[in-house]
């Protein structure tokens, strides 16, 4: 029994095992055996995805191939996260701020103290936008710093309310389904199952590439 709404989200199992966050080991199964002599049609299918993503993430950054790897490893890993969650009964890791600030804040750090340690002078001028009055230099520099220090934030909230948000809708539509009598209600409410389950697909495919899209922009600034 469901004792409060935001239960589903818990990592906890009926025997108080935090065995839910296994589901994160399952990815690894979804990998396909890059050593097989004859490509199977699941390979092609990821080298498909692989060159899509380069050309998308090539356009933003003039960086080499080895460098782009990252962020099509971080795109992969959150779209894989998000759909394992479309699963029933399968936890979903990206709808905790917990694993998506973990990420979010070690990649915006690395970046921050790559950028001070290397190019100090060149990050402390990009807090002054070029052409900005002498009389709002300070107030330049407060908003920047600002928008600077919330990166993090924004981009774990975005993922993680964006995932939540669509998974308490299904589960407030499904738990309605019991106390429904009328047939024509209830397949009403399974088509609109069906529709909003189309959506979290879509969800979990965009969310997935504006968190790596924005980590790639802000990546490009260093």
């Amino acid at each position: 029994m469901m004792t409060n709404l935001f239960s589903i989200f818990d990592p906890s199992t009926s025997m108080n095992y935090s065995l839910n966050w296994l589901s994160m080991i399952l990815i690894f199964l979804m990998f396909p055996y890059q050593f097989w002599l004859i490509p199977s049609r699941y390979v092609m299918f990821w080298n498909l995805m692989i060159n899509f993503i380069y050309k998308e993430f090539k356009v933003l950054i003039n960086f080499s191939f080895s460098n782009i790897i990252i962020f099509m490893s971080l795109f992969m890993f959150i779209l894989i996260n998000n759909f394992m969650g479309l699963f029933p009964y399968i936890f979903t890791a990206s709808s905790h701020m917990s694993f998506c600030m973990s990420m979010s804040l070690t990649l915006w750090l690395s970046m921050i103290i790559y950028s001070l340690m290397n190019y100090l002078n060149d990050f402390l001028a990009h807090l002054t936008p070029h052409g900005t009055p002498t009389i709002l230099m300070p107030f330049m520099v407060l908003i920047e710093s600002i928008s600077l220090m919330i990166r993090p934030l924004t981009l774990a909230i975005r993922l993680t309310a964006n995932m939540i948000a669509g998974h308490l809708l299904l589960c407030l539509l499904g738990s309605t389904g019991l106390s429904i009598n009328n047939s024509f209600m209830l397949m009403m409410l399974i088509l609109t199952q069906l529709l909003l389950y189309t959506l979290e697909i879509s969800v979990s495919i965009i969310q997935s590439y504006v968190f790596s899209i924005l980590t790639t922009l802000y990546s490009s600034e260093v």
